[in-house]
C-alpha cells in the first residue's frame, strides 16, 4: 500500500510538470501520509469513539462487563486496563481501538449487551482484547491511512483534471511529438489514480480479513472456550440490523460487518470480514484444543487445502491448552420488549439517571436533572423519596432541601482539598472522602483527578 501510495504520487506529479514534478508528487503524497498518520495516531481513537456515540462506563454501570474485561486483560497479560465504552444502539456489535499500549479501549454495543450469555460475551471482549495485544489496532489504523491517503490523492488529481479548462495549454511542451508524448504520460496518471483506489482496498480487506481469523485463534486461548466465541458470532449473525454510527470506513474496525443492508460481497477480495459460517465451523473444529496449531489444523480442514493463517511462531507452539467446561448461565432468550427495556435502562444508567422501586413492584427512572426530594409513584401514588446524594446537580437556587450533614461536610470538603502522594510508579489505589475508590496507572502523568462519584477534585502529588 506504501508503494501504491508513492507511485501514485509519482506519477500525478510527472504528468502535471514532466521536469521534476515527479519526485514533487512523490514528497508531496508522503507528507499527506505523514499528516494523516499523526492525526490518527493522537486523536484516532477519540475521533472513531466520538463518532460511534460511545460513552465510557465504570464498574458500577455493568459490572459483569467490566469484570470480564478485567479478566481478559490478565489473560493476556496486558500492563494496561482498556476503557470501557458502551454505544447506545440495539444492533450488536463490538470492536477495540488505540494506538499506545495505555490508551486503548473496548466497545460494545447495548445490544449485544442484551443478546449474550457470560460465555458468548467473555468471547467476544476475548476477541477484542486479541486485537490490542496482537497490536491489530495500530496496524489497521495506519493501513487505513494510507488508504485514505491513496483515495484523497486520487480523488483530488481526477476531480482537477475534470474541472480544469486550461489544462491543454499547460500541457503542451513546444512540439506535436511532445504533445501527444504528455497526452500519452496524462492518461496512464488517470489510469493508475482510478486503479490505485481498487488495489489499496483490496489489499485493506485483506489484511482485514487475516486479522480477524488471528484474533479469533488468539481470543480462544484466552478465554479457553471455543463455543463461546462461537456462539457469539451465530448470536450476531442472526440480526439484519444495521449499525447506524457505522460507515464502509469504520466497518473492519468491528468483530462482525456492521452494514448488513449492503448485501454480500461480490467476491472475497471485496470483503471486510471472513464469512462468519466459517469462521464458527474453524472454531467448533478445535476439538483437540485451544492452542495455535489446533486452530490451524482446523482452518486447513475447512478451507479444504493446506492454507496458513498462523505465523510460523504460532505454529511451533506445543503445548495442549485444554478447553474449559462451559459456565452454568443459560443462553439469553428473551421478548424483543423486554431487550428494548434493558437496554433503555443500561443507556440511562451510563447517562446518571437514578431507579427506584415502588413497593407497588414499578420501577422508576429518574433523570439527573430532577431537583426535587420526594415524588409520587405514578402507579399506586406511593410517596418516594429521592437520594440527593446521587443526583448529579442539586442546587439551593431551585429551592431543593439538602440535609445539614451533607452541607457540613460539603462545606468542609471545599475548604479542605484533599490530596494524596504517589507511592511508586505502579498502580495505585486510595480512598476519596465519599468513600469511592480511585485508581491511578503507571501512564497517569497529570495533576488532580475528578471523582466520578462525587466529583470532588482530588490534587495528586507526585
Amino acid at each position: 500500500m506504501g508503494l501504491c501510495l508513492i507511485f501514485l504520487g509519482y506519477v500525478i506529479g510527472f504528468s502535471i510538470y514532466p521536469n521534476g514534478g515527479g519526485i514533487a508528487g512523490l514528497l508531496i503524497a508522503v507528507v499527506i501520509w505523514f499528516v494523516m498518520s499523526l492525526v490518527s495516531y493522537f486523536a484516532g481513537d477519540s475521533i472513531l469513539l466520538s463518532m460511534s456515540g460511545a460513552k465510557e462506563i465504570t464498574h458500577d454501570i455493568h459490572p459483569q462487563l467490566f469484570n470480564i474485561v478485567e479478566e481478559m486483560k490478565i489473560a493476556a497479560n496486558l500492563p494496561f486496563m482498556p476503557r470501557v465504552y458502551i454505544i447506545d444502539d440495539p444492533a450488536p456489535n463490538a470492536f477495540a481501538t488505540g494506538t499506545k499500549p495505555g490508551k486503548t479501549s473496548i466497545a460494545v454495543t447495548a445490544g449485544l449487551l442484551s443478546r449474550l450469555n457470560r460465555d458468548e460475551l467473555q468471547g467476544v471482549v476475548a476477541h477484542e482484547m486479541s486485537h490490542i495485544s496482537n497490536r491489530d489496532v495500530l496496524f489497521v489504523t495506519f493501513a487505513g491511512v494510507l488508504l485514505g491517503s491513496v483515495v484523497l490523492i486520487s480523488e483530488v488529481f481526477l476531480r482537477s483534471m475534470f474541472y480544469s479548462s486550461g489544462s491543454s495549454r499547460r500541457y503542451r511542451s513546444g512540439g506535436k511529438g511532445g504533445g501527444q508524448a504528455q497526452l500519452i504520460i496524462i492518461a496512464v496518471a488517470i489510469v493508475f489514480a482510478i486503479l490505485a483506489p481498487i488495489l489499496a482496498r483490496i489489499l485493506y480487506f485483506a489484511l482485514s480479513r487475516r486479522r480477524e481469523y488471528l484474533a479469533d485463534a488468539s481470543g480462544v486461548r484466552l478465554t479457553r472456550y471455543p463455543e463461546g466465541l462461537a456462539s457469539a458470532l451465530e448470536s450476531i449473525s442472526t440480526t439484519d440490523l444495521n449499525l447506524a454510527s457505522a460507515n464502509k470506513v469504520t466497518a473492519p474496525m468491528y468483530i462482525v460487518n456492521p452494514l448488513k443492508s449492503e448485501g454480500m460481497p461480490l467476491s472475497d477480495l471485496t470483503s471486510t470480514h471472513p464469512p462468519i459460517s466459517e469462521r464458527i465451523k474453524i472454531l467448533r473444529g478445535m476439538s483437540q484444543g485451544v492452542n495455535y496449531l489446533s486452530y490451524q489444523k482446523a482452518f486447513s480442514l475447512v478451507k479444504g487445502q493446506v492454507s496458513t493463517i498462523i505465523p510460523a511462531s504460532g505454529r511451533k507452539e506445543s503445548e495442549i491448552i485444554p478447553i474449559r467446561k462451559a459456565s452454568v448461565e443459560p443462553k439469553k432468550e428473551q421478548s424483543q420488549k423486554k431487550g428494548a427495556r434493558e437496554i433503555g435502562d443500561l443507556i440511562r444508567a451510563i447517562n446518571k439517571y437514578i431507579f427506584l422501586t415502588c413497593i407497588c413492584g414499578l420501577k422508576i427512572k429518574v433523570p439527573p436533572d430532577f431537583n426535587k426530594p420526594k415524588l409520587n409513584c405514578p402507579r399506586c401514588g406511593h410517596e418516594l423519596e429521592v437520594p440527593l446524594a446521587e443526583l448529579a446537580a442539586i442546587t439551593t437556587a431551585v429551592g431543593s432541601v439538602i440535609p445539614k450533614e451533607t452541607e457540613q461536610k460539603e462545606k468542609q470538603s471545599n475548604l479542605e482539598p484533599l490530596t494524596y502522594k504517589r507511592q511508586g510508579k505502579g498502580w495505585e489505589s486510595f480512598l476519596c472522602s465519599c468513600g469511592k475508590l480511585q485508581q491511578i496507572s503507571p501512564m497517569f502523568s497529570g495533576s488532580q483527578v475528578v471523582c466520578n462519584n462525587c466529583e470532588r477534585k482530588i490534587e495528586i502529588i507526585n
